[in-house]
């Protein structure tokens, strides 16, 4: 019994020699995971740039619509017209699957580059960007009207109490569900190969078809995204448990 376990675990080992180790196939691992992170983060600092601009306009006009309503002037118009742009770009790019959506940078708008890694992080960035705007209006909204009418009071415009007091105050509250934002993000990321793509999933997949061996390196894929998952939770979990001690 000992011996036939014994075998196994050695047939597993030269398998997993074989498949990683021979011609060097783990550097395409290697490289997929780089890509992976590289495109995660760009599109993570897309999203948030995006983010902020569109939770801006809204909340802007939801807050000053009827003042700015009876006031009149070209002011109320021009911030009726971008937000009725916020939205037709959030129902669209929600509405729509980030596949769709990354195929149609890909083969239509970048057709004239093979940078796969850009067109991924511009892709995946505007798709993000949709979410984390809904995640900083909900932040914005949260926020106690007394803060605004305290902005006031030390005689702050609107823009100005946004940025000194109530974005900061929006940034801690919505933190954590920033983070579980990179998170998912990370794992979207997996249908960047649908475009040629060298991501993580992807490389797996080459080294697979090369080696006709499907197990071992789809599993291991599968473990790096399990691991990295599994830190990024931890550290997200860390995070708010500081936060709520501050809140103390």
């Amino acid at each position: 019994m000992y011996l036939t376990v014994f075998a196994k675990i050695s047939s597993i080992i030269e398998d997993f020699k074989f498949v990683f180790f021979e011609d060097l196939r783990y550097m395409k691992i290697v490289e997929g995971f780089l890509n992976t992170l590289k495109i995660t983060a760009g599109a993570l600092l897309i999203g948030v740039i995006i983010g902020i601009i569109i939770a801006a306009v809204r909340t802007s006009f939801d807050k000053n619509k009827e003042s700015m309503k009876l006031r009149g002037g070209v002011g109320y118009y021009i911030l009726s017209f971008l937000n009725f742009l916020c939205q037709i770009y959030l129902t669209v790019i929600r509405g729509t699957p980030v596949v769709v959506q990354l195929m149609i940078s890909y083969f239509v708008i970048f057709v004239s580059t093979d940078n796969g890694v850009l067109i991924g992080i511009f892709a995946f960035g505007i798709n993000s960007g949709a979410y984390v705007a809904e995640i900083f209006r909900a932040g914005i909204m949260s926020i106690d009207n007394g803060q605004f009418e305290a902005g006031r009071s030390l005689g702050f415009n609107y823009f100005q109490t946004m940025k000194n007091i109530i974005i900061p105050q929006m940034f801690k509250a919505v933190l954590p569900t920033l983070c579980n934002e990179f998170i998912a993000l990370l794992k979207e990321t997996s249908v960047a190969g649908y475009v040629g793509v060298m991501d993580l999933t992807k490389a797996g997949n080459i080294v697979a078809g090369r080696t006709f061996q499907y197990f071992i390196p789809l599993f291991t894929v599968a473990i790096i995204y399990l691991v990295v998952v599994m830190i990024l939770t931890s550290l997200v979990g860390r995070l708010e448990r500081r936060l709520r001690k501050s809140d103390r």
